[in-house]
This record gives structure tokens, sequence and C-alpha cells, in this order.
């Protein structure tokens, strides 16, 4: 593919109506870039100015996750690009968006969208390729029962039930946007307190009651799912002006408690997060991930918690011809031959910002997914990403 995008080239290409790379009618750029992988798309980016800037209009083809890298102190307006494809490299790309972005932390991913989070702690996203920028609603204009204030030293101040609180956070980030028309859905937990979101042409964050507790959420197919502390599923449908709720369920299956014993093939784990994904079909999965110290290895307990038709809990042994994104909270069709394992989940380490991981369901067996050594660069984050048209 390098090899056939030569930017010095200026022979002929389609008789005597091109001179050069940069004369190709728009149809047949288009025909060139909508084919291209996500590497390759990135280096067509370079071969001329006219490539660049109809790359901006575009969408990379990409079937495998991805990872964002974000450095510490960003101050150059970059981000490294992990491909597991190609293990033993980065890409770095320039993103050119300011200061505002470099002192930004990246919250969640969409498609080629980004959610970030400054330093006043507003919210906006952002497109990686194109740099489309929609600000959202300031943190601090809500409408409900719970009340924040923004105070001049740049600290907030919220009023729930009566009672004042100064701890002021946005948790469990999720959010949709349409390519072409640009309407989205934003939603995020206001400290421990309730549920928010905003919609397209939003000037405030909506407040949905009686949702505190939130442990996860995943926003998919026009629903919000929600598992709260207490372990309830509830599944709010945003196809209409207002969110319904249409499904409230309690998700506790019948469990093994693992408890100390003197037997020497005694192996103690602990789960370290529980996570709530949604499959292609539209199941949800209730995700417990495990660490074990002593073996120094991760491993995960599944439950099918709600489906259509659903009975009872059912422990998930198999995701079939899907993988698991966990930190996306989706599955995805999986095929071994377009760079992605299928009945495996995609997983970070929350402990270690340099490692991603891709464990088996079948073999029980965890893979680290690259082998380059970026112990040199301090990471504030990374996150998952997987293009889609």
């Amino acid at each position: 593919m390098e090899k056939n995008l030569n930017r010095n080239s200026d022979k002929g290409l389609i008789g005597d109506t091109c001179k050069s790379w940069s004369d190709l009618p728009l149809d047949l750029l288009n025909l060139v870039f909508e084919r291209l992988s996500f590497a390759d798309f990135q280096r067509a980016k370079s071969v001329c100015s006219s490539w660049l800037s109809f790359s901006r209009q575009c969408v990379p083809k990409n079937h495998v996750p991805w990872v964002l890298l974000f450095p510490q102190n960003n101050q150059t307006n970059s981000c490294m690009l992990f491909n597991p494809e190609e293990k033993d490299k980065l890409y770095k790309t320039q993103l050119d968006l300011g200061l505002e972005f470099a002192n930004s932390s990246c919250m969640k991913t969409y498609g080629s969208w980004l959610l970030m989070q400054n330093l006043q702690q507003n919210l906006y996203i952002v497109n990686l390729f194109t740099h489309e920028m929609i600000n959202l609603p300031p943190v601090e204009s809500q409408l409900g029962m719970t009340k924040v204030e923004r105070l001049l030293d740049g600290e907030f101040r919220i009023t729930s039930n009566n009672r004042l609180y100064n701890l002021m956070s946005v948790r469990c980030p999720v959010f949709w946007i349409d390519e072409k028309t640009k309407d989205h859905v934003v939603s995020w937990v206001l400290s421990n307190f309730c549920v928010v979101y905003s919609k397209t042409g939003d000037n405030s964050w909506n407040q949905i009651p009686l949702t505190l507790s939130c442990l996860d959420m995943v926003y998919k197919d026009h629903k919000l799912y929600l598992l709260s502390y207490s372990e309830k599923l509830n599944i709010f449908d945003f196809s209409g002006e207002i969110p319904q709720q249409i499904v409230v369920k309690d998700t506790v299956p019948p469990r093994v408690f693992y408890r100390p014993s003197n037997h020497l093939g005694f192996k103690w784990m602990s789960i370290v997060a529980t996570s709530i994904v949604v499959t292609v079909k539209g199941d949800v999965l209730k995700v417990e991930k495990k660490w074990t110290p002593r073996l120094r290895s991760w491993s995960f307990c599944i439950f099918k918690v709600y489906s259509s038709g659903f009975k009872e809990h059912e422990h998930v042994y198999s995701l079939g011809d899907e993988a698991m994104l966990l930190d996306l909270g989706i599955t995805v069709l999986a095929n071994d031959n377009d760079g992605i394992s299928r009945n495996s989940i995609y997983f970070s380490d929350c402990n270690n910002q340099n490692n991603v991981y891709l464990f088996n369901l079948k073999t029980c067996k965890v893979e680290k997914l690259h082998k380059f050594d970026c112990s040199s660069v301090q990471l504030s984050s990374k996150r998952w990403f997987l293009i889609t048209k």
C-alpha cells in the first residue's frame, strides 16, 4: 500500500485526465478511501493536501478494536494508537485541537468520536479524524431536584434533599452520535445522586429521578442500561422525547462464595470490577472481572441477566461467534480471519495503563496484546475504540 501511494508521482493515472494523485475525481477518491484499512487510511492522508482534506469527510474501515493511549502532560496535542494486529507497533497521531484538548481527559469513545472532559469538568465531543467539535451544556446546568452551583474558586456546591455536598464527579459516562446528522445522546452519573442526560439541542442536563447509586451504564440501540450497586437492572427507552423506563429487574444470580482455606491448592481471588455488556442480539450480561494475586492472573464470570423471554439467570460459558469489548460494554460479531478473536474478551488492566489483554473463554488463557515497550511514556488514560460505518 505504501509503495503505491507515492506523493511525488506525477504520472498520468487515467489517460490524460489526471496528471497527479491530487487530481483524482472525488468519486474515484471515495472508492480508494472506503477500501483502506485503518493504518492505510492514516498513511493515505499524507499523500497530498487534497487527500488530507478529503479524508476528513470519510470514516476509515476498521473491524478490529484499537486502543487510544493518552500521554500525561499532553502539550503536543497528540495521542498514540495501538492496533492489536500489529503487536510491536505504535502509531502517533497529531490532533492539533488546541490547549483545551491537551488539558482534557477522554471519558469514552463511540466510533470515531471521543467524549472529553476539560479542566472545568465540562464535557464536549470531538471527532478523532475530522476534528469536528460539539460543545455540551455546562455540568452545573441541571434540570431536576439536585442543584449544582459552580463557585468562584472552581469548586462546586451540590444541594440534594436539603443537604449540601461539595463533591462533584462525572461517573460512568456513555454516549451515542449519528455520524451523518450529528444527532447525539450523552448520559452520565452526577456523583452518586442521579443519572443525567442531554440530547441534541438541549441547553441543560436532564435528571432521571430515582437513579442513585449507579455502578455501570451502557447505551445501545436507543436504550440506556443501568446497573446499580444494589444489583438491579434498569432499562430506559430513549426513542421518544422523554426516556421511558421499560425494565426493572434484580440481577443477583446464585453465587459461589470464595472463602479462606488452609488447603494448599486454594487460590484466593477478588472481584475488581462488575460491568454490564449488551450483546449483538440485545441480551444483557453481567460481567465480573476477577484477579488472583497469587497467580497474577485474570478471570471472568459472566451471567445473562436479561433477554427477550428471559426467565432466570444463566451462567454464560461461551460467547459463540461474538467477541466482548468490555470497556465499551458491547459484543461484536467476530471472525478470526478478520483479526478479531471470537469467544474472547478484550479488556484493559485498570492498575497499569500500559497493558491491554485478550481473554479466551474456551481456554481461560490471557494473552497480552502488545509487545512494545512503552514504560518510558507516562500515560494518563487509554480507551478502546471501534470504528463503524
